[in-house]
Order: C-alpha cells, then structure tokens, then sequence
C-alpha cells in the first residue's frame, strides 16, 4: 500500500470527503488551525466506519472535531477564517489560544538535561533509569491523535519543540551517566526516521562500553497507524534486521505500541506486522490512555486487552489523559477512570494482568491511581508513585481527599487535613532545579 498524507491542506482530496457535512468540514478547517490534524490512506480506507461519522472512534481520533476547542475559541477562529483575514493576524490569535491550552504538561521543559553548559533539547531526563530521546529525524506521525500531549511539537511551537539529531551527544550523554539503563526513542513517533538513521543512534549503543544500557524502548503509533512500516515500506526489512541486531547484542528492546481501541486490532495488516516484529525477538507492550469518546467503558478495554495478548503483545498501561489541548473533549472523573480500570481488570484472565493503571503523568512521577476508600470516616482517593524524581518515594502510599470531579493530579487535595502531601517539602527532588541533574550520579 502507498502511503498517502491527509493534512488541513489537502484534506478536501478525501474519497469519503462527500460524506461529510459542511459543519463537520469548517472543524476539521478550524480545529486544525490550532491543533495538528494528519491521517492517511490506511486509516480512512481500513479503519474508519464512515458510516458512523462523527461517533467512529477513529474519526475521533484522528480528525478535529468542533468540540474539541472550547466554544469561544472555536468561535474567534472561525470568524477569522470566514472573514478571510490576514494569515499574520489568524496566527497570532491561535498562538494566544495555543497557549492557553497548556502546552507543555507536567513541566516537561524541567527535564531537559543541562550536559557540559549545553541544553540538550532532544533529551529529557526526568528518571535516574530512564533517559527519553527525541531523534529530530522523528518528529512527526503517521497520523496525529487528537488527544496529542505532544501537539505543540507539529504546531510550529518551536520553543516547546523537543527535538535532537546529534548521535555523538547522545552517546556521550549516556557514557556519562552510568546509572541509566534504558533508553526510550520517542517524538513524534520514532519510527517515521528510516532504518539508517536509526541504525546511527542505535547500533552504537550495543558496543561493550554502553554496558549499563540494557533496555532499549521505542515508542510508536505505526502499528496502529501504519502497519505497512514493518510490511512493504521499502527499509521495512532493514528495520527488523536493526531490531534483531538489538536482541543478538544482549539487549531487551521493548516496543511500546499505542492502541487506543480494538479497531485498530483487526486487519490483516496490523496482524502480519505484529507478527514480523515478534519474530525478531522484539516485545511488544501496549498503553493507551483513557478517553472519553473513543474507550470510557471497561467492555472496550476488556476486548482490547484480551485481543492484544491473544496477539501475542504484553498490555502495560492505561493512562489518564493529560491536561493539555483538547483535554477537555476527552476527560473523564478520575472516580469513573478507576471504576472502568478495575471493571475491565476483573473480567480478563491472569495473563493479562499486566496492566497497570489508571496512571498520570505528572511533574513530580507517575502517579498510580490505586483505588478509592474509606480512612477514618473520611472518603479518599488511594495514590502511590510509580516512578518519581526522588526514586526512594516509589510504592509508597499516600491519600488524596475523594472528589467525583476530579480529572487530573492538580485537582487533588490532600486528604485528613494536611495542606500538603508528604513529598511536597521544600526540598523535594521534584523541585529540582536544572544544575541538580547529576544528583543522581
């Protein structure tokens, strides 16, 4: 299959283009003058009901719909728009908006690491085990989600744009800290670079001096969104050799695979990449967040994670959505988030009980949402860190009052009481200021 991009600038090329209606057209015009919009010819041809338009989970995924942007933003855009206004002046007010919708969660510009008096704006370093990389070769998508963290990077935003092609850098980065094990390649997805320039950062890293380097992670969409990378794309060979270069070098490469819904489980195209993939050693582990309008009852997570292990894939994560772009489209209570959660978890087998949520993003670590409860006669929420900056803070229990409204960690108090949680003290390695990034070492 070739592959063909559908963007705001040529989205009108759509076969199923006549299928919608003339206000659903004006969205994806004027949503996607804010936030990103790009899907392609495997999605609209193989995963999409374009009989189910607008409430296809896929649609939803992947084009702007009018109620993804608040009401008086929608409204000033679209007025720009019909009146024909100046680009300049149709820019500068979707910047304002853009920055408006929180355009850089969980203050991810804090972990960008400061090496030799450089920033490393390709790197973040949130984690003593876990370095993330941005290949520059990576920053963009098969297809963009709607519900996109990440936005700002395929929004022009270029100061919010985490990005880095220097090989060298990062080789030396990592030499320098020992104490890192794994390495993630992230975006964008990392898999839209070809397999030599993959190959450039990679391949070095299975050399003996990279010893401390033992799991290499790759985050990518393309199973979902294009399968035909590990298929027919024409270093799609290539690619599988790199990853069984991975595994015969002593190193665990683990692909963390995002599926949001079932659908994107069940063509012939996803299955044979699976099975290409798994066949040279990889893992592939799976993660999604939650999301009102697209996976908010536990039967969908239920079917989705029984197929995936049914597959031969490894489920991993359900996330809440962070609180960024459209957010507001796609949220759902952190009480509901639980309730489908351990729905969902108590209707599959062992095997697939792998699954750990609901889990948010946060400045500080990844908060686990581990249930709701009653502490002497007071209603709460029951937390604990999964990974966090200061690593002596993980599993450790703490208590946040109960909320039915609450949709994300900011909106949590402390519960019994106390005006902060434990971790919040002066000195918390949360708070960490850039020189103090090799506390760690």
């Amino acid at each position: 299959m070739n592959y063909k991009s559908y963007s705001l600038h040529n989205f009108t090329e759509l076969p199923q283009l006549s299928r919608l209606s003339s206000e659903q057209v004006e969205a994806i015009r004027v949503v996607g003058s804010v936030l990103p919009f790009k899907s392609n010819n495997y999605v609209t041809e193989q995963l999409i009901d374009w009989n189910n338009i607008p409430d296809d989970p896929i649609f939803t995924l992947t084009f702007p719909r009018r109620e993804m942007l608040a009401k008086p933003h929608y409204e000033k855009v679209a007025g720009l728009l019909r009146s024909g206004a100046d680009p300049k002046l149709i820019k500068d007010e979707v910047n304002k908006i853009r920055l408006k919708l929180n355009p850089n969660p969980a203050g991810q510009v804090h972990n960008i690491p400061l090496f030799e008096g450089t920033k490393l704006h390709g790197i973040q370093h949130k984690y003593r085990e876990t370095v993330l990389f941005f290949p520059s070769q990576g920053q963009t998508c098969h297809a963009y989600c709607t519900f996109c963290f990440r936005w700002p990077q395929f929004s022009g935003m270029s100061e919010l744009k985490f990005a880095m092609k220097e090989a060298a850098l990062l080789h030396k980065y990592l030499l320098k800290h020992s104490k890192v094990t794994d390495l993630l390649l992230t975006g964008g997805d990392p898999l839209t670079a070809n397999a030599k320039i993959l190959s450039a950062y990679i391949e070095p890293i299975l050399s003996k001096e990279f010893s401390h380097i033992q799991n290499i992670r790759i985050g990518s969409k393309s199973l979902a969104y294009w399968p035909y990378r590990f298929l027919t794309d024409k270093d799609a060979d290539d690619l599988l050799l790199l990853f069984e270069k991975v595994i015969k070098a002593g190193k665990h490469l683990a692909f963390q695979a995002h599926f949001n819904h079932p659908d994107e489980l069940m063509t012939d195209a996803v299955k044979k990449a699976i099975g290409r993939i798994r066949n040279t050693g990889v893992q592939i582990r799976t993660q999604s967040p939650l999301l009102r309008n697209i996976n908010d009852n536990p039967e969908t997570w239920t079917k989705m994670w029984k197929e995936q292990v049914r597959l031969g894939l490894i489920p991993y994560y359900m996330f809440i959505a962070r609180d960024t772009g459209s957010k507001a489209f796609f949220e759902v209570p952190l009480a509901k988030a639980w309730n489908i959660f351990r729905k969902a978890y108590s209707s599959v087998s062992g095997i697939a009980r792998t699954v750990r949520g609901p889990s948010m993003s946060c400045s500080p670590g990844k908060v686990h949402l581990l249930g709701v409860t009653e502490v002497n006669g007071e209603k709460v929420f029951v937390l604990r860190f999964l990974q966090c900056r200061d690593p002596q803070l993980v599993d450790i229990p703490f208590f946040a009052k109960y909320s039915p409204s609450a949709t994300w960690f900011d909106d949590l108090k402390p519960a019994f009481g106390e005006t902060k949680f434990f971790f919040e003290r002066e000195n918390f390695p949360g708070k960490m200021e850039q020189d103090d990034y090799f506390l760690w070492e």
